[in-house]
């Protein structure tokens, strides 16, 4: 598998899921099979199947971000000095060069990505257009709606 690039925020993230996984719901789900099984006829016992799904859901969860975290490049933000270069993990502030408008984003990896919070994937057009420009720069984004021009007003490094 390829390295996929992480926040710190974004790894201490899954790792606190993994964590809650597997202190937590799995001894949860175990208790519920066992109670389950102590039903009688496992063939038509709701309880029973229901807890075996949840069981099976728990545990493909697991082994996704175990794979996701021993397949991660974790960067600390925070040790970023890129010059004011927009790369990964930076914190840029666009402004639409039509409205004046201007949002926040984080450029994030894909698990991390939320825009409600304000974190765009690195694979996202947005970014792919952001990443490498400087402050000031103008970068051009297609989007559904047509080609949009922003001006980036600053980058961050938090």
């Amino acid at each position: 598998m390829n390295k996929v690039p992480l926040t710190k925020r974004g790894a201490e993230k899954l790792r606190k899921e993994l964590q809650h996984l597997k202190t937590v719901e799995r001894p949860r789900i175990i208790a519920a099979i066992a109670e389950a099984r102590a039903h009688g006829d496992l063939k038509e016992n709701a309880e029973y199947h229901a807890a075996r799904e949840q069981q099976s859901f728990a545990e493909g969860r697991i082994k996704e971000i175990d794979g996701k975290l021993s397949n991660a490049t974790i960067i600390d933000v925070s040790e970023l000095d890129a010059g004011g270069k927009v790369v990964f993990g930076a914190t840029v502030v666009i402004a639409d060069e039509e409205s004046g408008e201007e949002v926040t984003y984080q450029i994030v990896g894909e698990d991390e990505a939320d825009i409600k919070e304000g974190r765009i994937s690195f694979s996202s057009p947005i970014a792919r257009a952001l990443i490498g420009k400087f402050e000031d720069d103008v970068v051009a984004v297609v989007t559904p709606g047509g080609e949009k021009s922003f001006e980036i007003v600053e980058v961050r490094y938090e």
